[in-house]
Parts: C-alpha cells; structure tokens; sequence
C-alpha cells in the first residue's frame, strides 16, 4: 500500500490510503499544567530561600581563592612584576596575557547572545543571561591585569584622562597601550551591562514586586517597568489607558 505526506502548515500529517493520522502535539517543557504564578516561585526560590551547606562551602573555597590571589599580588608588587616573567626583552608576560585570555572568554559570550539574537531563537533567553553575565565577568577580571601591570596600581588613576585636573596642561600619553587598555575595557564593559540589564529588566522587576523588604527593592531595580515597552517613570502605560 502507498504511504503519501501531505504537509499542512507547521505540522505534517501521514496518509496510508485508508485515513490521515494526526500531527504530532508541540513537545512540552514543563511537566503538568502548572500556573505562571508556580513557575515564578519555583525560579525565584534560589534567590529568596537562605543558603545552604553546600552555598557556604562553596563560599567558603571562593574566599580561600580570593585570599590567595590578595596575598599573590601582594608579592608581587613587594618583588616586583619581574616575577611574571615581564623583563626588558618579554613585554607579554603572564599578566598581559591572562588579559588577552579573558578579554577572549568575554567576546564568546558576546558572540554567543549575538548569534541567538540575530537568528531570533526563541529558546535563547536563558543562555543570552548566562552568556553576557560571564561576559561581564571576564571584562572584569580582565581589567585587573592592566592594572597589576602597572605595578603601581595606587597610582592607576594618572592613565585616565579626566579634566580639570592637577597637573595642568600634562595629559595622559595617548599611544600607549595602558590607555587604550582603558577605554577599550570600560567602553566593552559598560555596552555588556547595558545589554545585560535590558533583557533582565522583566526578572528584575518580578523580583522587585516579591522582595518583602526595603533593602531588596533598592538592590532590585527595574526601571519602573510594569509589564510593557512603553513603559515610563511616572506615566501611565499605553497597555492600561
């Protein structure tokens, strides 16, 4: 007996000469019928509940790290940089490339949620967030090697060219590459948050309208944001009109 398809829209049905079967149903991600308001508290239960044993473990390590680095770069710059390996004939040492390292890792993440964006996946919402926050902080610790390069990072703030300023007409050297590294790195990291921020507006508000307590309000902002893009402080929405 022939089998023939006959394509109907998004779906397609199968006819075996006797009958057309049905088309498949939509795969479901999300096991029973649960409501919007259930899905919010079961997302939002990490960030409310209290940390458990395994959080503060983890903590616990992340500081032990932490510790390790401040008393690392403390050596350094009691030593010297020349402990990286920075020397009069090696000007990419350990800290210049580590920059280059995370200044890599932070534009795969920018690629990551630009690819998503541009072919308009609709699945891309949590893997855009998670993508340009590693993005942020790969723009952040990348920042920190410009700085330790220095060797004098108390002293960091004679890179940036600001005005008016104490030292009269003597401006920041233009072609070096310290200063580059400033504009570079700020410009990149404050495109990331914006971008970051915008698509996290709608959480940050849902956030906001649980938080129970003054402090969280404040930590969560949103823009004043009440469920539409035409929403501004102050005003009334076009939704609501």
């Amino acid at each position: 007996m022939a089998t023939t398809t006959t394509t109907t829209g998004p779906s397609t049905a199968v006819s075996d000469g006797a009958g057309v079967t049905p088309p498949l149903p939509p795969p479901r991600w999300v096991d029973g019928n649960p409501s919007f308001y259930q899905i919010t508290a079961d997302i939002a239960r990490p960030m409310e509940a209290r940390p458990g044993r395994a959080w503060w473990i983890l903590f616990a390590i992340s500081s032990a790290c932490l510790l390790n680095l401040l008393v690392m770069v403390s050596y350094l710059f009691a030593k010297g940089i020349g402990v990286w390996g920075l020397n009069n004939s090696v000007g990419w040492a350990f800290d210049i490339t580590n920059f280059v390292f995370w200044v890599g890792i932070g534009h795969a993440g920018t690629l990551i949620s630009a690819i998503l964006l541009l072919f308009r996946q609709q699945w891309r919402t949590s893997i855009n967030r998670s993508a340009e926050a590693m993005t942020i902080f790969a723009v952040m610790c990348a920042g920190l090697f410009p700085l330790i390069h220095m060797g004098r990072p108390w002293d960091s703030f004679f890179i940036f060219p600001y005005f008016p300023n104490q030292r009269g007409p003597l401006w920041v050297n233009f072609r070096s590459p310290l200063v580059w590294d400033v504009f570079a790195i700020s410009t990149y990291l404050t495109i990331s948050l914006v971008f970051w921020f915008l698509g996290m507006v709608p959480d940050l508000a849902t956030i906001r309208d649980r938080a129970v307590g003054g402090l969280k309000k404040i930590i969560f902002p949103s823009s004043a944001w009440a469920g539409t893009d035409r929403t501004a402080p102050g005003r009334a929405t076009r939704s609501s009109a």
